[in-house]
């Protein structure tokens, strides 16, 4: 139903457009309203997620840091070329969410559809996956406010990224609650104030020769590292956390049922933000370890571009890299927020979460979603630790890739799935391929991240990673539950 025949005012409409029969309320539609350009300029967020990570992966790895982010960037175009083609079998599906629950459900005959819990699974870690990306970055903004602010050093670091996170995130769900192509102006904004002086702040040190190769081949690996088993475990962590960031522009293709023309606006938003991403990954990272050296890393863990952007600017170089950093970390947390939100309206909608959660207003935003996860990310927020945060949804974001590639297998082996039309293919045999990052994730990455996080923040994080995905189980067969109750007037009038 459309916004002229619902009659409703502008703004935010808590349950617009939703049909509902008795107490419970069916999803409704998202609206056809962006086409490729503008679905780039949301996913466009991805390449900034990097920054938590530089300092970090260069703590483990020195220089091989460059390489892993290579490799991560080329796993996402092997992975993309499956989602590709799924995003036009399924142009309804939002991305990976929905390609999952849709190869995976069964015939709808059963009331507890184990194929079904399989696919909603996977919706609900890629959910976790994005989700707590806003606390994340709230912290970030929280932490490089109370740094850089004088005026601001009165006050904690919790309280500030408390605040930045109200801020934020109540300005995003009002913005984005008139459709998302207003989500798009903003990216656009959003894009240019912080890609642009990142954009300068990389390339700044090769043209004043401040940047050093020897900082990088002088030291690829650290002095103990060893090829046995423990350092092996830690490089799979790595990886797992590296394609959390750099495999992240699938979310181009959550969109899917958003995008005007999908079978040609899909691979063309997706593959555009892969080669921004594959730049970016890259040269940051070598700008980074090529300027400051491993010891000038080490110094400055959680804001290596801050003295980039010194010598680069010159004493006000601070206060620019705090508006670009602030704009990007914003430019990110739009991009999860969107993608977690129609995640959960994407689980709603196949009949995996309550029926609530897929409500839209009259724009076609699921703006009751984009509340829940604000409300959850400040809850997170009082963790303070966004490595910890990230541990944690790093194995969501393992298990969505690996359910979705296995899916795109499925896909391809079940004959009625393979009968599919597809404007978008992969090369041939590329269920293959799949397969074998599809084992990458699961279970050889899943393993890395449990290892890692158990040296280096101890089991909690982990703990914290099992229990949300866990809390599906019992969310999957209450809405199993509402459905059937739902469905039993209909099969008693027939």
């Amino acid at each position: 139903m459309s916004s002229k025949e619902t009659g409703a005012d502008s703004g935010i409409d808590w349950g617009g457009a939703p049909q509902c029969a008795k107490v419970v309320c069916e999803p409704s539609q998202l609206e056809r309203t962006i086409d490729w350009k503008q679905g780039l300029a949301i996913a466009i967020g991805v390449p900034l997620l990097i920054l938590p990570s530089i300092g970090y992966f260069a703590s483990y790895l020195w220089s091989f840091a460059i390489i892993v982010w290579g490799l991560s960037v080329f796993q996402g175009f092997m992975q993309n070329l499956a989602y590709g083609e799924l995003a036009t079998t399924f142009p309804n599906a939002s991305g990976l969410p929905g390609f999952a629950q849709n190869v995976f459900k069964g015939n709808g005959k059963e009331k507890y559809d184990k194929g079904k819990l399989i696919g909603g699974f996977s919706a609900w870690s890629y959910w976790f996956a994005w989700n707590p990306v806003l606390a994340i970055f709230a912290i970030l903004v929280g932490s490089y406010l109370h740094g850089l602010i004088p005026a601001l050093g009165g006050y904690s670091e919790y309280t500030i990224s408390l605040v930045a996170g109200i801020v934020i995130f109540g300005a995003l769900i009002l913005i984005n609650s008139r459709g998302l192509s207003s989500g798009a102006t903003m990216g656009y904004i959003l894009a240019f104030l912080s890609l642009a002086p990142l954009a300068v702040i990389t390339f700044s040190p090769f043209a004043s020769g401040d940047f050093m190769l020897s900082n990088i081949t002088g030291s690829w690996l650290p002095t103990d590292w060893a090829w046995d088993l423990h350092h092996i475990l830690i490089l799979l962590g790595i990886f797992a956390m590296a394609q959390w960031s750099a495999c992240a522009w699938e979310t181009a293709a959550i969109y899917g049922p958003e995008y005007k023309k999908p079978s040609s606006d899909v691979p063309k938003a997706l593959f555009s933000c892969g080669i921004v991403c594959l730049f970016t990954f890259i040269l940051v990272q070598a700008a980074v370890t090529g300027t400051l050296g491993i010891s000038g890393i080490l110094d400055q863990p959680v804001s290596p571009m801050l003295p980039l952007a010194q010598a680069a600017m010159g004493p006000i170089g601070s206060y620019i890299a705090i508006i670009m950093l602030v704009a990007a970390m914003v430019l990110i947390i739009q991009t999860a927020y969107l993608g977690s939100a129609r995640a959960m309206h994407s689980l709603a909608t196949e009949g995996n979460l309550p029926r609530i959660f897929g409500r839209i207003n009259k724009n076609g935003t699921p703006v009751f979603a984009m509340v829940i996860i604000g409300l959850f990310n400040l809850a997170l927020i009082s963790l303070g630790t966004p490595t910890a945060i990230l541990a944690a949804s790093a194995i969501g974001y393992v298990c969505a890739n690996g359910i979705s590639l296995f899916a795109y297998v499925k896909a391809k082996n079940n004959p009625r799935l393979a009968a599919l039309d597809r404007p978008f293919k992969a090369p041939t045999g590329w269920k293959n391929v799949a397969l074998m990052f599809g084992l990458f994730n699961l279970p050889l990455c899943l393993i890395g991240i449990v290892y890692l996080n158990s040296l280096e923040i101890g089991w909690t994080s982990t703990w914290i990673g099992f229990l949300v995905l866990g809390l599906y189980i019992p969310l999957w067969y209450y809405s199993q539950h509402e459905n059937h109750v739902a469905q039993e007037p209909q099969s008693q009038a027939v």
